[in-house]
């Protein structure tokens, strides 16, 4: 079976603006509020936690520059799934698709809902008393009700939220920065590397720390999942998933070397709410409280970028199977309206059931897969390139400095993900327990289809 290339139906679709701001507000949740707390438990250099974030920061951008070529190659929606599949085999990115559909993007966004949910709740606690699971759904239905009505509601509320997002970053570098510097109270800080650093960076320590910064900038690739409702999308996607890491690598290395500034190693060791600990220490128990509704606002784009990226993976499975058919329908407009209320009650599923816990320990190995996967097929399309047509090479976008980025990515994820199958197996078989759900699922649509197609020509 050879999957659909068919252009969208509309001209409307969404400019570079937009796709930048789903790429931004993908990446950006609560990962980097976070994490520090445990990073701090066993690596006490200053350098070596930034360069945890700039490690991070060069995985993303080196396969954001691999996905790059690989969409003006494939300009296809549906990120990994598209790729994959004209790739490899429609099985593979059907098992990609798979894992898309049942980790990838519900179970986050209902975590980014529940978060929002919790983090307003305890800003306004002293003021209202709201109901968590009823502030989650709500915020989830909104964004699926106006993601299905128009690429222009939709653009616009991810554009205003992203920003909203952005700016409220950069305010706080700006305000903790400036308010710890005038009042003397900043942490005195080793940029420089220490000569024990070396070894750090070649620690386990290190390498378990980098599994949850790429949990962090996990996101990088958004923009290929909406390729075909970009305008021009073989020269706007590259640049968008280019300078939509870029930015976000900056916005994560001026908030933790802001962190640690702001507060000493001690007082943040093993916390997770370090954003708040950080407002509490700077501006006193009342900047906790406006961080908590601060931190409730980012993820509303958070929550927004993924009800645009998800379901169009949704959408191009419908496409390619029978069985799924009725998820690749679109208004008039182009919008697969059915395919984001889909992943809608799934979330709401989600949030409601609170059965995502789980599942979200392992969805990082699951989704490294896919995009080591992914990955590497740049040198699968470079090798039928010289083999179909050498004297006709591709004339778009071609990854800069190849085949350094893609080399640069598959060692680091294959690093993470042999960490993670040697210290957390669980996670790994659990992991292998849903590819092989996948292939069954493939192996069931597949069958489907044969039984639809004899059974209409008998």
């Amino acid at each position: 079976m050879t999957p659909s290339t068919s252009e969208p139906s509309d001209n409307l679709g969404y400019d570079s603006k937009t796709a930048t701001a789903v790429v931004i507000a993908n990446m950006i949740g609560t990962g980097v509020f976070t994490s520090l707390g445990f990073q701090l438990i066993d690596i006490r250099s200053v350098f070596a936690l930034l360069m945890l974030w700039f490690v991070g920061g060069i995985a993303a951008l080196c396969g954001a520059l691999t996905y790059a070529e690989l969409t003006s190659r494939l300009p296809r929606s549906g990120g990994e799934y598209a790729f994959l599949s004209r790739i490899y085999h429609p099985a593979v990115g059907f098992i990609s698709g798979w894992v898309s559909l049942t980790v990838g993007f519900a179970a986050p966004t209902a975590l980014a809902a529940m978060t929002f949910a919790a983090y307003l709740a305890s800003a306004t606690e002293h003021v209202i008393e709201i109901n968590r699971m009823i502030t989650a759904l709500a915020l989830v239905i909104i964004a699926t009700f106006v993601h299905g009505r128009s690429h222009r509601a939709s653009g616009r509320m991810q554009d205003w939220f992203t920003l909203i997002k952005v700016a409220l970053i950069i305010a706080f570098v700006v305000l903790v920065v400036s308010t710890v510097t005038l009042n003397g109270s900043a942490q005195p800080i080793q940029w420089l590397p220490l000569s024990t650093d070396s070894a750090t960076l070649l620690s386990p320590a290190f390498a378990v720390s980098l599994i949850y910064v790429s949990y962090a900038y996990a996101g990088w690739n958004a923009a290929t999942y909406i390729t075909n409702e970009v305008k021009d999308p073989t020269r706007t996607v590259p640049k968008v998933l280019v300078v939509g890491t870029c930015i976000v690598m900056l916005l994560y290395l001026a908030l933790n070397a802001t962190f640690l500034i702001a507060v000493p190693m001690d007082d943040m060791e093993g916390r997770i709410e370090i954003g708040v600990i950080v407002a509490q220490y700077t501006f006193g128990q009342s900047g906790g409280l406006v961080m908590g509704a601060t931190l409730s606002l980012l993820l509303i784009s958070t929550v927004s970028a993924m009800t645009i990226a998800g379901p169009r993976v949704l959408q191009v499975m419908g496409e390619d199977f029978r069985l799924f058919r009725r998820l690749s329908e679109r208004q008039a407009n182009g919008v697969p309206r059915l395919a984001i209320y889909a992943q809608g009650a799934l979330t709401v599923v989600f949030i409601v059931t609170s059965t995502f816990d789980a599942i979200l320990v392992f969805s990082g190995f699951l989704l490294g897969l896919s995009s080591l996967a992914t990955v590497l097929g740049i040198f699968v399309l470079r090798y039928r390139e010289r083999k179909d047509s050498p004297g006709s090479p591709h004339t778009g976008y071609r990854t800069w400095l190849y085949p350094l980025p893609p080399l640069i990515y598959s060692a680091i994820v294959i690093w993470t993900l042999g960490f993670i199958s040697v210290t957390r197996p669980f996670e790994a078989i659990a992991a292998a327990v849903i590819l092989i759900m996948g292939l069954l699922a493939y192996w069931a649509t597949e069958h489907f289809s044969r039984s639809h197609r004899a059974k209409h020509e008998n």
